[in-house]
């Protein structure tokens, strides 16, 4: 099958094929990494990693070589809300969501794309994506000394096994040759778990008796009015961040994808994403910086290998061996690797402050970046009877607020 669009092609054949499992397993330890820790199903988010792929490559006339799965940005309201509303009122939140980048993408298709920098500046996005990552560096480090989990490993053992998986993802990032550097969390993973077989602490029985071909627990949303109070703004920050995935996939296969398809339409490809994963019952989905590295490394710039990823992805979340083994991942294995991840995620809000070239000293900036910070970290809740929004959500309207009343300074 080959299609032309506008001196894209986009080919569709058993070639791709094996290049879009190899996208898959590049993607495959973060997109299984979320809900491990959240409590949601691993082979559900395989299955909707899949489908919000198609969905975008469909929205998009497969112009775009991007394959979308579970975002980090979502783990904390996850997690939070699996706990306080169950499953089926957080999903509720999560297609909320999705339905925001919906609307933005109407209205950058109104408006242009400059409103995004207008209304949510870095100075406001920045300091939302160092809350995320702070705000779950406790349950980082509480799973990998096992103080968090199932109580089964503590002490020496968990802080062994969550030290080998952090080195390895560290030595593997920093001194991988190749393809190997696009799987660090995968590396980690494994060798944190290796490390727990030889201690003795993996029990394969669950996966001996789990069956081959398995219907992933699909779970529907139920309608909670909280849940998407206090999730929709946290979608804030990784809307943002979309904008720039899209500029960097852009500048890797040196196609203006900000022209066609627009980013109008990659945002709608991802808002419709979000909200369908959420209707199945999984995480909401962002594009994935790991596989468009592996598409830098390979020159592999047709958009249908991504279509094969996907497709792979679908096929493997009904094989319930998958699911039976990922449950068997010690907690501290994935505590290691969680360290670096989180403290990734606010590096990655820093260094949007830093490449905005603000001046931070100013008394706007100063006062938008202080009061998200420590909203957010301190966890400051706002309540009115049964209505409440905290932490992450709170401090995301706040800066978007306080960018909307402050006056510019007179140098901007």
């Amino acid at each position: 099958m080959s299609v032309d669009t506008h001196n894209t092609t986009y080919r569709l054949n058993i070639a791709d094929s094996l290049l879009g499992a190899q996208m898959l397993f590049v993607a495959f330890g973060a997109l299984v990494l979320v809900p491990i820790l959240t409590g949601l199903d691993p082979n559900v988010a395989l299955f909707t990693a899949g489908l919000g792929t198609i969905v975008f490559q469909i929205i998009t006339k497969g112009k775009v070589p991007v394959f979308l799965a579970s975002s980090f940005a979502f783990i904390a309201p996850i997690s939070y809300g699996v706990t306080t509303w169950g499953i089926p009122g957080t999903l509720c939140g999560l297609a909320a969501a999705g339905v925001l980048y919906v609307i933005l993408s109407f209205i950058i298709r109104i408006k242009g794309s400059s409103v995004l920098e207008r209304y949510l500046p870095p100075v406001v996005t920045g300091p939302v994506i160092m809350v995320i990552g702070l705000v779950l560096a406790p349950v980082a480090v509480g799973m990998a000394n096992g103080s968090i989990g199932d109580g089964r490993i503590v002490g020496s053992q968990a802080m062994i096994i969550s030290m080998v998986a952090l080195a390895t993802t560290v030595i593997v990032s920093i001194f991988g040759g190749g393809f190997l550097r696009l799987i660090p969390i995968l590396c980690g993973i494994a060798a944190g778990y290796v490390v727990s077989l030889v201690m003795g602490l993996i029990d394969f029985s669950p996966v001996i008796n789990a069956p081959w071909f398995k219907v992933p627990d699909f779970t529907a949303p139920s309608w909670n009015l909280d849940a998407i109070i206090y999730i929709v703004p946290v979608a804030i920050a990784p809307a943002i961040e979309h904008w720039g995935d899209v500029l960097a996939v852009g500048s890797i296969t040196g196609k203006d994808y900000v022209k066609d398809p627009g980013v109008e339409n990659t945002m709608l490809g991802d808002g419709i994403a979000t909200s369908l994963a959420a209707f199945f019952g999984g995480p909401p989905n962002t594009t994935y910086s790991e596989v468009s590295g592996a598409v830098a490394l390979t020159k592999a710039f047709n958009p249908a290998i991504m279509t094969w990823a996907a497709i792979s992805a679908i096929l493997l979340a009904f094989v319930g061996k998958i699911g039976a083994f990922l449950a068997t991942i010690p907690g501290p294995v994935m505590g290691g690797v969680m360290i670096l991840l989180f403290g990734m995620i606010t590096v990655i809000g820093i260094n949007t402050l830093v490449r905005a070239g603000k001046d931070l000293a100013t008394p706007r900036n100063l006062v938008i970046v202080a009061v998200i910070l420590v909203c957010g970290i301190g966890g400051m809740k706002f309540t009115a009877g049964t209505f409440a929004i905290e932490k992450i959500g709170l401090a995301g309207i706040l800066g978007f607020l306080l960018n909307l009343i402050l006056p510019q300074e007179k140098s901007e």
